[in-house]
């Protein structure tokens, strides 16, 4: 679906493309949609932090944050709050998932949700792929030594690794969604990344021992996670059986935070 495309719908979830965003405005009107992050588990943490970095950068913003739980209704009653505070002809809402790539079970909570609440909503892609995504991963790596900090210096500086795989969870579909954000990492790097899923096919061992049959001994997982959509420590875990190092996860990184204004931008410039 393209931006020009995009129409608030009562009752159900859209979903624009995100591949183009667009920053936020400098000034909004008082009846403008809240800003809802939608997060797997509860409302604190890295979901919490990165709303508050939100705030800080968009004070024009109202910036609401709900954790999906096991049923979606903590994101219902939020969705219905901003309804109340605007017309009712307008759209209520712009919900944003703080999750990198598709994921059956948050999609399917917020669809719920949405449904539920009966009011304008329009729901966004997640945050990937895109090139902020490329650059978030390059510094978590560069963080933990597995990367070169400085892309000036590649020819003149040998690189931590020889190798990358890219970590996603939510099936075999965030797998194949998240290759094109493989691919600007990888350009970054001027390393092979190859995707691998935490959850499902493409196992991270198959990705690693493929990497290691064209030569790679020195290999990093850089896990493409914000952080509550996975367990705790799971790409931790999985780079130890490998015989890998693991950056750390996104997390509540100021670029995750652009990332999710800007999805909450391209809804209104194609408004």
């Amino acid at each position: 679906m393209s931006e020009s495309s995009i129409l608030p719908v009562r009752g159900r979830a859209v979903r624009p493309s995100g591949r183009h965003r667009r920053p936020v405005p400098s000034h909004l009107p008082p009846e403008a949609p809240a800003l809802v992050l939608a997060t797997l588990g509860d409302a604190s943490g890295v979901a919490a932090d990165l709303a508050a970095l939100i705030r800080g950068d968009n004070p024009q913003i109202e910036v609401r944050l709900a954790g999906l739980g096991e049923d979606g209704k903590e994101l219902t009653s939020e969705l219905e709050d901003a309804a109340r505070e605007r017309p009712e002809d307008g759209t209520a809402a712009i919900v944003v998932p703080l999750l990198t790539g598709p994921h059956p079970v948050a999609d399917g909570l917020i669809a719920r949700a949405v449904a539920s609440s009966g009011v304008s909503v329009t729901v966004t892609e997640s945050l990937g792929p895109h090139p902020l995504l490329a650059e978030a991963l390059h510094i978590r790596l560069a963080e933990r030594d597995l990367a070169r900090a400085d892309r000036m210096r590649l020819l003149n500086v040998s690189s931590p690794v020889d190798g990358v795989v890219m970590t996603t969870v939510g099936g075999e579909n965030a797998a194949a969604e998240a290759q094109p954000t493989a691919v600007l990492l990888a350009s970054r790097l001027t390393l092979p990344v190859l995707v691998a899923s935490l959850d499902s096919a493409p196992e991270v061992a198959g990705a690693v021992e493929r990497l290691r049959g064209i030569g790679a001994q020195r290999i990093a997982l850089s896990p493409c996670l914000i952080g509550p959509e996975a367990v705790l420590g799971l790409a931790e875990a999985a780079a130890a059986k490998a015989g890998a190092d693991c950056a750390e996860p996104l997390g509540a990184h100021g670029l995750i935070a652009d990332l999710a204004a800007r999805a909450y931008g391209s809804v209104l410039a194609a408004g």
